[in-house]
């Protein structure tokens, strides 16, 4: 009993200081937040633009995501707190966007293809590093920003042959909605910011 008293006192430490930890970088989640709305004013805002001009849109926005995901890990690796999701997703928002820079003449499908599995991916990563965040900190935002990104991903699986226009419009509505959410995710963070954990977590990388 004793025993399961402590994990259960661990696991609250952990999540209180991974909580302390991101409402302190909430200026980073505000930041993904602002480049995601811009991105989906500029996909809205220009329907008619070719594929190429998406591709490379898109590929910016992840490239500038994924440093900012591991700037916020770099500095939860500085204070001894779990930074291994926010370094995979960094990475994997980095690769999205050299593969999509790297191929500028992608095909439709095939970028279709590349948003719906970095999609499902960024959704899955969200939700689960949700479930290790203090309810108090926003956990609701984080896993409804988690599930936006899942069902669209899902979204683009089914209907992979959409034209490019069309494309750019989900995509618009969709950078428009996650922006949205990680803005008052980040405020709401702020609002938390002088709150500090109780403990100190020992390092770790994941």
């Amino acid at each position: 009993m004793a025993s399961g008293t402590s994990q259960t006192s661990g696991s609250f430490d952990q999540s209180e200081a991974m909580s302390a930890l991101l409402a302190q970088n909430w200026w980073a989640v505000a930041l993904r937040g602002v480049f995601a709305i811009i991105f989906a004013l500029i996909a809205l805002f220009v329907p008619g633009a070719t594929i190429l001009s998406l591709v490379l849109f898109f590929a910016a926005y992840m490239l500038v995501d994924g440093v900012f995901s591991i700037v916020s890990a770099i500095r939860a690796a500085s204070q001894h707190q779990r930074w291994g999701l926010l370094v995979l997703e960094g990475i994997v928002d980095i690769l999205v966007g050299v593969i999509a820079f790297s191929w500028p003449g992608l095909t439709v499908v095939f970028f279709v293809t590349l948003l719906a599995v970095w999609s499902l991916i960024t959704g899955v990563l969200e939700i689960v590093a949700a479930f290790k965040l203090n309810p108090a900190y926003g956990r609701g935002w984080m896993i409804f920003s988690g599930i936006v990104s899942i069902l669209f991903g899902i979204a683009l699986l089914i209907a992979p042959l959409i034209g490019a226009v069309v494309l750019t419009w989900w995509l618009g509505v969709y950078a428009l909605i996650f922006g949205i959410t990680l803005l008052v995710l980040a405020f709401r963070l702020r609002s938390r910011k002088d709150v500090t954990p109780t403990t100190t977590a020992m390092p770790r990388g994941a």
